[in-house]
This record gives C-alpha cells, sequence and structure tokens, in this order.
C-alpha cells in the first residue's frame, strides 16, 4: 500500500490526519546463525521490505492501535506498566510503550496504524521492525534522545522481557543500524561493529520463502538457548568463559568431553564452528572472494540442519536445489529456522531461471510453492514524514 494510500486509511479509521510517518526494515542474516545469543559474531543486513508506521498524538490519554494487515485491534488507557495479553500482533509495540515508560520518557496518547510487507513467521525479523520502529516514532516524538543502539537494545527487552523470547540482539541491531549496500559485521557480547561493502558482483541475494510460518516463542527457540547455556556451564567447569564463543575450535575439542552429552555438544560444535565461519566470510567479503563466501553458506546451513537441527524439509528442499542450479554459488536458512526463509547468491543474468525452476521443484516436494524474490541491502529505521 502506498503512503497516499495509507494517510486515507489512517483519516478513515481515526478521523483526522496522520502526522508522522515513519519505516523500519526488516533484515537477512547474511551468516552466523543462533549465536548471537552465545556472544558470537554475526553479520546482518537490512532489507527494503519492512514496516511502517502512521502516527497522531490523540487529547484522551489513550493508545489505540490499529493495522492494515490485522484484523486485530486493542485500545489500552496510558498508564504506569503493562503486561502482555495473549498473542496479538500488538503485544510489540504496547511492549515498547511499557519499556518507553519504565525509562521515564513521558507520554501521551497516539493513535497508531502499522502496515507491513514482511511475511509474518519468515524469519525476516517482522517482530524486530515493529519493536524499532515503535521505539524510533516515540523516541522523535518526545525527543526522548535514545541513541540507535538504544533503540536496539529497548526492542531485545521487549523480546525477552515482554515476550518470552531468549533471543539475541541481532535482528533490532540489523534494523536499527543497517546500512544501504553494506553488511553489518557485529560483535553481540561487546555490541562494537562495523559496516562490510556487500559487493556480489555479478549476483543477486535471492531470498526464498518456504511459506511455512513459526511463531517463535512457541518453537524448540528457547530449548536451544538452554541447551547452550548448558555446554557453556559444563566447559566453565575448566575454562574461564562468559560465552561459548570466547572459546577456539582447538579449545572446544580439547575440552568437549566435559559436557557428556551428545546432542548438547553438538549445539556447541555448531556454535563454535559457526563463529569462525563469520570469521572467515569477513576476509572473504574483504578480498572479493564472493565463492569462498558462498561456500560459508552452504557450510553454515549443512551446520544448522545437521548439530543445530533448526532447519526443516521445507529449508533443506530450497538448499538442495540451490545446489544443483549452476548459477548459484551458495545458500542456507537465514534467521531462527523451524520454517521462514532461505537466501542464495544467485547469478543476476540466472534469477529469473532460478524462480522459475525452484518453485516446481519445491512444490512437488513439500506440496505448495514457496515465495522467490532478489533483495536489496537497504537502511535501517528512519523517519519518512
Amino acid at each position: 500500500m502506498t503512503i497516499d494510500n495509507l494517510k486515507i486509511e489512517f483519516e478513515k479509521k481515526f478521523n483526522k490526519a496522520a502526522e508522522h510517518i515513519f519505516f523500519c526494515p526488516g533484515r537477512v542474516n547474511l551468516i552466523g546463525e543462533h549465536i548471537d545469543y552465545n556472544g558470537g559474531m554475526v553479520m546482518p543486513c537490512a532489507i527494503t521490505m519492512g514496516t511502517t508506521l502512521l502516527v497522531a498524538k490523540n487529547d484522551e490519554n489513550i493508545f489505540r492501535f490499529r493495522a492494515v494487515d490485522f484484523p486485530e485491534t486493542t485500545d489500552v488507557a496510558l498508564q504506569s506498566a503493562y503486561s502482555k495479553a495473549g498473542d496479538e500482533w500488538f503485544n510489540y509495540p504496547v511492549g515498547v510503550i511499557h519499556e518507553c515508560s519504565k525509562a521515564g520518557i513521558d507520554l501521551t496518547g497516539l493513535d497508531f496504524l502499522f502496515s507491513g510487507n514482511l511475511p509474518i513467521g519468515s524469519g525476516l525479523s517482522s517482530s524486530a521492525s515493529i519493536e524499532v520502529l515503535t521505539a524510533h516514532a516515540l523516541n522523535e516524538m518526545f525527543n526522548a534522545g535514545m541513541s540507535r543502539v538504544e533503540l536496539a537494545l529497548l526492542g531485545k527487552r521487549v523480546e525477552n522481557d515482554f515476550m518470552g523470547l531468549n533471543s539475541g540482539i541481532m535482528d533490532q541491531f540489523a534494523v536499527a543500524m543497517g546500512k544501504s549496500s553494506n553488511a553489518v559485521l557485529l560483535n553481540c557480547d561487546t555490541l562494537d561493529y562495523q559496516y562490510l561493502p556487500f559487493e556480489i558482483g555479478d549476483y543477486v541475494l535471492a531470498i526464498i520463502n518456504t511459506n511455512k510460518p513459526r511463531k517463535l516463542v512457541e518453537s524448540k527457540y528457547n530449548e536451544r538457548f538452554n541447551e547452550c547455556r548448558t555446554a557453556l556451564k559444563a566447559l566453565q567447569q575448566k575454562l574461564n568463559i562468559t560465552h561459548l564463543c570466547e572459546i577456539s575450535m582447538e579449545d572446544f575439542n580439547a575440552n568437549k568431553q566435559l559436557i557428556n552429552n551428545p546432542v548438547v555438544e553438538n549445539r556447541a560444535l555448531h556454535v563454535v564452528a559457526e563463529d569462525e565461519r563469520v570469521k572467515k566470510a569477513k576476509d572473504a567479503l574483504l578480498s572479493g572472494d564472493i565463492k569462498t563466501f558462498g561456500e560459508l553458506m552452504y557450510a553454515s546451513h549443512d551446520s544448522l540442519q545437521n548439530l543445530y537441527e533448526v532447519s526443516g524439509a521445507e529449508l533443506d528442499t530450497i538448499v538442495e536445489f540451490a545446489k544443483t542450479f549452476e548459477g548459484c554459488i551458495g545458500a542456507r536458512m537465514t534467521g531462527a529456522g523451524f520454517g521462514g526463509c532461505a537466501i542464495a547468491l544467485v547469478k543476476r543474468e540466472q534469477f529469473d531461471d532460478f524462480k522459475e525452476q525452484i518453485i516446481p521443484f519445491y512444490e512437488e516436494r513439500i506440496g505448495y510453492k514457496p515465495g522467490v524474490f532478489s533483495s536489496v541491502i537497504a537502511e535501517g529505521v528512519r523517519t519518512i514524514v
């Protein structure tokens, strides 16, 4: 829906004009999966798709939440604290208001209209997009003075404390700090970051949506989080570490017997190896070696499939096809897994063939079609009007 159409929609719902318009993208993670909550290095980027928010103040000390894409609505009175109610989408912006109230930001009533084109449950971080978008809007409208990093940290608190998902900082950081044509190399422990030009020459970044949605809070995401904590605790019997990603593969191999559980050992092995893959991927990008980058993507998916066990038939089918397609040099699931999306590096001149061939291949295996599109790396959260 265009901005002009959204303005009309806002006036229909609230009988007044929108005062402010904001946008926040979604993200893909190029490499470095399930290591953000283990203190590792990740390499996400913001994409062109995302969420738009139209807002106007009201004099009734009420927060009204409406969305173009969801039928559920709610009106919430201005108060000092809030709690999650059900599983509806509006819990995310309510959680942001809760965090802003805790921080002492003096809010007034607001009318919100959200609209997005990120497929829900696709692994493109629609929740982080809504969180950072709402935080940015309140920050701008009430002159709260938060930096973009602080907006990301606020969004993470909403995800962890309000929504109950033990996720790391990557998603919120990527959509807050994204930069056009650049990947963000982020140390999830220290929040040190740098921008890496994502120069892929004759290739495009393809996003393939399995169309199998998943809800992270209801998935095995928290189970993986707890398995990593179990592995960390076992290794801490001998090693002075705070996060799994602090150890090298050599140190892991020398001490893995401390874990004494083959499943938990596999989880930790993925984490340590994936962190090393991110560092190799950085070197590949900086040297212009896009083929090595693609090989690291395939290795990442294999590890997520076999050691971390978070992919599934849908994502594995996409990567299996990618390996047989001559114009593709790398593919992997992106995001937490359990459905969602995969990404692939495909020759630009062969993208249409890739799209045309993967759809029937996937449909024959899975029973329904995937969504396939090429993506551009974009800017992070921003003010439109």
